[in-house]
């Protein structure tokens, strides 16, 4: 999860002004679906967390 966190504002948040909130919560949640959705990560074997999870439950079906 802190890995998670330190992303985020590496990749999303410094060097960025946001005007309010509700940008900031916009800004999140677009970021989370990119997270789960697109980043590839090399321990997940070149796969985004979704394309993972879903290649794992194939796997053991």
């Amino acid at each position: 999860m802190e890995n998670f966190f330190g992303l985020l504002k590496q990749e999303m948040y410094y060097g960025e002004s946001l005007c309010s909130f509700e940008e900031l919560k916009k800004r999140i949640e677009e970021y989370i679906n990119y997270y789960n959705n697109k980043r590839i990560k090399q321990k997940l074997a070149g796969m985004s967390p979704v394309q993972y999870r879903i290649h794992t439950s194939q796997l053991a079906a």
